[in-house]
């Protein structure tokens, strides 16, 4: 098991509510960047069961905390992928993934401030998979084996410009600046009673907006890795929102507001709390 953090730039290991740098504490230089520590997963369960002997830098503080999966070299997105979430836009159960893509400069960390970009910005509380071995054609019976660790993002989203044109522009919509808090660890697989089943929640302005549990995907993640990688070779680094539950806001008319609160949370890995601040005016 291990909880792998992004403290300022550097990887580092939580243990009992505190850090360790990776570098330091593994005697391996090269494992200071959180991309190298994603891609050699394997060897962090030795290095976390070590920690309770080791002093550490310090308590964590949400604040020092990047994405932790800084660099993705590509970011996929699924949409529609809740039974719920189909039914509450009124959409048929889709017969393959729907899949998008995120810019990976969207990405934050887990309190960094969601930039509002228009009057109609949503929030998507998601499970996120970070691969750690790569490949392409990958048996949903052997995925899980690629997956360096989970954890939980906000697919922010303008509606207004993810639905203008035909065909709609979900990636335009969904890639501002600040629109792809992750966070605030990575956690291995092992560490999941049932990594098929972790339950997800999101409050806006503390009010209980979405909640269920990922045993409601219709693409579970083996199935997902499966069919992104008969497409395309996927690469250690790469991660996948997997797609958001009933209740975000379009479905009611209702969306997020400068100086709202979102606080998402998932069982196992932790919680995010993003506030939302007005774009800068222009000039």
């Amino acid at each position: 098991m291990f909880r792998l953090l992004n403290v300022e730039g550097r990887a580092a290991l939580e243990h009992d509510g505190h850090w360790h740098d990776l570098a330091t504490a593994s005697g391996d230089p090269s494992l200071a960047d959180p991309m190298a520590a994603v891609a050699r997963f394997a060897e962090l369960h030795a290095v976390q069961a070590s920690l309770a002997d080791r002093v550490p830098e310090g308590a964590v503080e949400p604040s020092t905390l990047g994405p932790c999966v800084p660099r993705p070299a590509k970011v996929f997105a699924i949409g529609l992928n809740y039974r719920t979430h189909a039914a509450e836009s009124n959409m048929e159960l889709p017969p393959v993934p729907m899949v998008f893509t995120k810019f990976p400069s969207c990405l934050v960390g887990p309190t960094a401030d969601v930039v509002l970009s228009g009057p109609t910005v949503d929030w998507e509380v998601e499970l996120v998979v970070a691969i750690g071995v790569g490949g392409r054609h990958i048996p949903a019976s052997q995925a899980w084996g690629h997956v360096a660790g989970l954890t939980l993002g906000q697919d922010i989203s303008d509606r207004m410009v993810q639905m203008s044109g035909k065909p709609p522009q979900f990636s335009m919509g969904k890639s501002f600046d600040t629109f792809g808090p992750i966070g605030p660890a990575l956690v291995s697989v092992d560490s999941f009673p049932d990594p098929d089943d972790v339950e997800l929640w999101c409050d806006v302005a503390g009010e209980r907006m979405q909640h269920s549990r990922t045993n409601d995907l219709i693409f579970g993640v083996p199935d997902t890795i499966a069919y992104l990688s008969s497409i395309c070779t996927l690469e250690a680094g790469d991660i996948i929102f997997t797609g958001t539950p009933s209740g975000v806001g379009g479905a009611r008319g209702r969306f997020l507001k400068d100086g709202e609160l979102i606080e998402s949370g998932a069982a196992v890995i932790g919680t995010l709390a993003n506030r939302c601040i007005a774009a800068p005016t222009a000039g």
